[in-house]
């Protein structure tokens, strides 16, 4: 082969190197790489950012699907809203925090699917709003990996009625499901936009 041939194969191959699939898979090394660095998190910090997100996003949600229970009245649409379907905002919301939003009422106390010790707590809002306490919100740490953020409705939500139909005593509550990673992963980004 020639010289210019040889120098030719190799500006090819060069180029070929360097396509858009390797900007692809950039991106997502450097934030594979950001999130193995080694962090020094507490409990104390975690819970103090789930909260914020919390609180937030239940407020969002919350507004969201009340909207949309108002422009219909529909049984199967309000099953639908209540199931946290066809709401475009949750879904986003879900997707971009890697989020389990749910509804729950007074029957998931007894719902196999929760830990116990998250039934515990759904009975223990359950009791606050038969005493009409006000709703607070709370966390719990399921497991190494998962964080969940509840609060109840106030039980003159028109959410409470549209959901869970007349009840003795008006009861909702927002189960938000945390992953522990997306948490600490946004927590640095919002480190990095204070900086």
């Amino acid at each position: 082969m020639t010289r210019p041939a040889i120098l030719a194969t190799l500006l090819i191959s060069v180029l070929f190197a360097c396509g858009p699939d390797r900007v692809q898979y950039t991106n997502a090394l450097k934030q594979e790489m950001a999130d193995s660095k080694i962090k020094r998190i507490t409990d104390v910090d975690l819970v103090e950012t789930i909260d914020g997100m919390g609180g937030k996003v239940s407020a969002v949600i919350g507004k969201e699907l009340a909207a949309e229970l108002q422009k219909t009245t529909n049984p199967a649409e309000r099953v639908n809203l209540c199931q946290l379907k066809n709401l475009p905002r949750t879904k986003a919301i879900a997707e971009r925090y890697a989020l389990d939003i749910r509804l729950l009422g007074a029957a998931d106390v007894q719902n196999k699917a929760f830990s116990e010790k998250e039934r515990g707590i759904l009975d223990a809002y359950l009791y606050n709003a038969k005493q009409k306490l006000a709703p607070i919100s709370n966390i719990q740490k399921i497991s190494d990996t998962l964080f969940v953020y509840n609060v109840a409705l106030p039980a003159d939500s028109p959410i409470c009625e549209a959901c869970f139909g007349k009840q003795e005593v008006p009861f909702a509550v927002w189960r938000l499901a945390f992953s522990k990673r997306e948490v600490i992963r946004r927590m640095n980004s919002t480190k990095k936009r204070k900086q």
